[in-house]
């Protein structure tokens, strides 16, 4: 194996460090002609969360669907140049025939996933607004009462009953639906409304002649969703980066200041392709992008603005003479130019 390159990237190549920022590593390398017909051919060698490698012909292959990660190492400042093969320079010359009408989609596609991601209500950073608990069935079993629905546990404190004291009997052709059945003596022995376990609803052997005290739904799709998501919720609280997450000025949440950060630096990034042919890795707004990463910004003011330039993108891109895609045969001939450079 050939390291081709080997650089620094994220926000050391941006210009957006701080004191906490961790020093990230991407790069190319080219395998040998034996891996390449044989078994041992790797497209990506992951070193470490922190370093990773991109065989040539797949980072070509990237190059191509203008992943924006991979156009960023054709355009890295010299300073964040680790090590550099000449084969790599026939990529860097040909540059800017990756730029494609692809960048559109990859650019801006991306910036628009982290808007999503920062207006969502659901996002997990906001969560702990709400002081998320974990529920049980209970939760999720409702009553059928004079045309309308009501909680069970209410129905149940309302009329000074105890869970343990109910039976439940399935209804046929009503999924998740029972009849509900009070026993005030607890001489019928019904087993009560959740399960041993505690994921479930279980039924009862209820004598001919009882009547129901009315019909109960136990949404377990509902209760489903909640036990998955509240797994996610404990899973990124204990493996979250505290560090990222940033209040807003005059907003009443925390947002991933991160994420607003590349949020605007991938669409400065596809204005100047669009405009300019060219993408400026060393940000000049460094300065903005760390205010933005503080979150002292006016959230609303800073939505408006990104929505607006994304459509505003389109029609830069609509007028640009940007090719709508790489030409097969001109990447092919590249990668082989490269491959004989290294042999």
């Amino acid at each position: 194996m050939k390291i081709l390159l080997k650089a620094i990237v994220g926000s050391q190549a941006y210009g957006t460090n701080t004191a906490n920022s961790d020093i990230d590593y991407k790069g190319v390398y080219a395998q040998p002609v034996e891996d390449l017909i044989g078994f041992n051919y790797k497209e990506q060698i992951e070193v470490s969360k922190d370093e990773c490698y991109f065989e040539v012909r797949r980072f070509l292959q990237l190059l191509q669907s203008a992943n924006p990660t991979m156009l960023e190492l054709l355009y890295l400042p010299p300073e964040c140049i680790v090590e550099k093969h000449p084969a790599f320079d026939l990529i860097i010359q040909n540059r800017d025939k990756f730029l494609t009408q692809k960048c559109l989609q990859s650019f801006g596609g991306y910036a628009i996933a982290q808007i999503s991601k920062a207006k969502g209500l659901e996002k997990k950073m906001n969560w702990e607004q709400t002081k998320i608990t974990r529920k049980t069935p209970f939760d999720f079993c409702y009553v059928y009462e004079e045309g309308k629905t009501m909680p069970l546990l209410y129905f149940l404190e309302r009329n000074h009953w105890l869970a343990e004291k109910c039976g439940l009997v399935a209804l046929k052709h009503f999924k998740n639906c029972y009849a509900l059945y009070y026993d005030s003596t607890g001489e019928l022995a019904y087993k009560g409304i959740v399960s041993e376990k505690g994921n479930d609803v279980k039924l009862s052997s209820v004598p001919k002649g009882e009547k129901p005290v009315s019909i109960m739904c136990f949404n377990q799709e509902g209760y489903s969703s909640h036990c998955k998501d509240y797994v996610e919720y404990e899973t990124w609280l204990k493996n979250r980066n505290v560090q990222r997450y940033v209040d807003i000025a005059n907003h009443q949440q925390q947002i991933d200041g991160k994420n607003l950060l590349h949020c605007r630096r991938l669409l400065d990034m596809a204005i100047e392709i669009a405009t300019q042919k060219t993408i400026h890795v060393r940000r000049p707004n460094t300065e903005e992008l760390l205010k933005i990463r503080r979150g002292e910004i006016d959230l609303n003011a800073f939505m408006q603005r990104a929505e607006e330039e994304i459509e505003e993108l389109k029609d830069l891109f609509a007028k640009s003479d940007l090719p709508k895609e790489i030409d097969n045969v001109f990447v092919n001939d590249l990668l082989l130019e490269v491959r004989r450079v290294i042999l």
